[in-house]
This record gives C-alpha cells, structure tokens and sequence, in this order.
C-alpha cells in the first residue's frame, strides 16, 4: 500500500493569484505559516516554514516550480514515519485554471511507511492541507487570516 493523501479546492481567484499565494513567502505567511515563511519557492532552494502550532521553523526542499502550474516539495515527516531513507515526504501543488476564472488547487503527499504511526502522521497532514486551503480561500477572497489566533 502507498501511504498518500490528496486534497483540493476551488479559489475564485486567477491561476497566478493563486500560485503566487503559495510561492510568495510574504503571502503564504499571511495566511498559511502563522510563525512566518522565509525564502520564495523556487527550484532548487530550501525555504523554511515556521507554525505557531507546531513551533520552530521547518526546512522545505523546493524540488520544482513550474509557475502557474505545479509546485513540488520535500519535508521531514514526523519522526519515524517517512519511508525514504532522508525520512521525507513529497508534497505536489497543482494549480489548475478554470474555465469560470476559478482556481482548482489539488495537493498530494506521499511517502510514509506503512505503520499505524506513518498513517496517523498522514491523516495529520490531510487536516493540514484541508485547513491550509480553506486558509488560502477565505485569505484570497475575503482578504483575512482565518489561522490567525486559532493555534495560540
């Protein structure tokens, strides 16, 4: 069994706006990286991502940047759970334009070991995710932070 997850959504904003929300560390600071994203995704790089929930700043591995496209990333998993001998997990952004002006981002995670704990860590990131687009979609649209005081 291959230990992933998928989310997506729809964002009534362009494709660019959209992408540029994730790949901006100012705007994914904004709504996503409550203790603030240092260094813009682009290929090759290593960023880092600080959450007010899960304190101290992660380093995320920028693997590919297609603009407007796709964003691929590497992360550490939560310990003992990732099934690649660095113990990461890749993370795939997609950004898709619709044909109403909408947004469809889709994004996958995959690369946990098949334990009861590498499941947990990956029904852990669902939520993550879910919460991270439903962020991006009430920050871009109505132009707030819904994480804002939520963790702290």
């Amino acid at each position: 069994m291959d230990v992933k997850l998928k989310v997506s959504g729809r964002i009534a904003k362009p494709v660019h706006e959209v992408f540029e929300a994730v790949a901006d560390p100012a705007k994914l600071s904004g709504f996503f990286t409550t203790g603030g994203a240092k260094g813009r995704l682009t290929t090759g790089a290593t960023v880092t991502w600080d959450f007010a929930d899960f304190p101290g700043a992660f380093p995320v591995q920028v693997v590919e940047v297609v603009d407007d496209k796709r964003i691929v990333l590497r992360w550490g998993a939560a310990e003992g759970t990732g099934a690649d001998p660095s113990g990461n997990t890749t993370v795939t952004m997609s950004f898709e334009a619709l044909e109403d002006g909408r947004t469809l981002v889709t994004i996958t995670e995959a690369g946990w070991i098949e334990t009861q704990q590498g499941l947990d860590a990956c029904v852990g990131n669902t939520e993550g995710w879910t919460g991270m687009l439903c962020a991006m979609k009430v920050y871009l649209e109505r132009g707030f932070n819904l994480r804002e005081g939520f963790y702290k």
